[in-house]
């Protein structure tokens, strides 16, 4: 089961890109009415989550508690998402994949900054890999790009530059809760900060919107909702309790290391739904990349995966 659940968790994560591919095709669609629309699906649940009683194991949250999830949620949920969903306009899904794949290697880079934990030449060489993997990825894209029929809207660079931001901020999340998920559990640590960044993600969409232009998420065509119900449900908060139970059944480093199926998986899903293809620089880039990071997440702060 704990096996099933990583495997499973790990898959409808890779999803979350594919969903947002499709839905950039629709007009009207910009990465601030995605957001909005996921995280409106999401609230509900991450509510429910956060109200459930804790365990007698865990501690009570208090006013800081509130503050960290909230920070947190701002960084891990809100910020990041928002950079991953703008990136999307301009990179395959599996080149976002690759790079939000790098989110241990750059906690890995906060610990030795903050904390001064050394790193080994075996680390050293994971992190070297990890980054020609990407390269090599990036460069699929690139040609993808200039080919006759591009399949991204352009500005590669800034694209990834886009969701190489979300990776940090991803990891920011991760490096900055790790103490905090020991005081109050993983779960209610997602289900509060998930709920502060739903709050986020909202609240920007009717900021930034006109107020008569409000009422034009209501008027999107059909699968444009039934999508971002997907997104919210299956991409966001079912694979993050998947994981939840994956760790509680088998440990976090084998949830990690049945987690690296999402790459290969991003490209697959990307073949059959975008119809991106496949090329043997992405495939080393995503073999690279996977075992660099391998290598140089045995020191990594452990976290929850977006």
């Amino acid at each position: 089961m704990g096996v099933l659940c990583a495997l499973l968790g790990a898959i409808c994560f890779s999803g979350k890109a594919i969903i947002v591919k499709i839905l950039y095709r629709y007009p009207g669609i910009d990465g601030e009415t995605l957001l909005a629309l996921r995280m409106l699906v999401a609230l509900p649940f991450f509510i429910i989550i956060a109200a459930w009683p804790r365990r007698p194991d865990q501690a009570a949250l208090s006013p800081r508690d509130i503050v960290m999830c909230g920070v947190l949620g701002f960084l891990g949920y809100y910020l990041s998402s928002y950079l991953d969903f703008l990136g999307l306009h301009y990179v395959t899904a599996t080149l976002e994949r690759l790079i939000l794949y790098l989110s241990p290697t750059l906690v890995l880079m906060l610990s030795v900054m903050l904390r001064g934990i050394r790193v080994s030449r075996l680390q050293m060489v994971g992190l070297v890999v990890s980054y020609i993997g990407v390269a090599l990825a990036f460069a699929h894209d690139f040609f993808l790009a200039t080919s006759p029929r591009p399949l991204t809207g352009g500005h590669l660079a800034l694209g990834s530059i886009l969701i190489f931001g979300c990776a940090v901020s991803y990891s920011l999340y991760l490096f900055g809760g790790g103490e905090l998920v020991k005081r109050i559990g993983a779960v209610r640590m997602t289900a509060f900060s998930g709920g502060a960044a739903s709050v986020f993600c909202i609240f920007q969409y009717f900021v930034l919107r006109p107020m008569d232009h409000w009422s034009d998420i209501m008027d999107f065509p059909r699968p444009v909702y039934a999508l971002s119900l997907v997104n919210g449900t299956a991409c966001t908060v079912l694979p993050i309790f998947l994981l939840m139970i994956a760790i509680s059944r088998i440990g976090s480093s084998a949830a990690a290391q049945i987690g690296m199926v999402g790459p290969a998986s991003t490209i697959l899903l990307a073949a059959i739904f975008l119809g991106e293809p496949v090329g043997p620089w992405q495939v080393a880039g995503t073999i690279l990349v996977m075992t660099g990071v391998l290598v140089t997440s045995k020191t990594a702060v452990r976290g929850v995966t977006r």
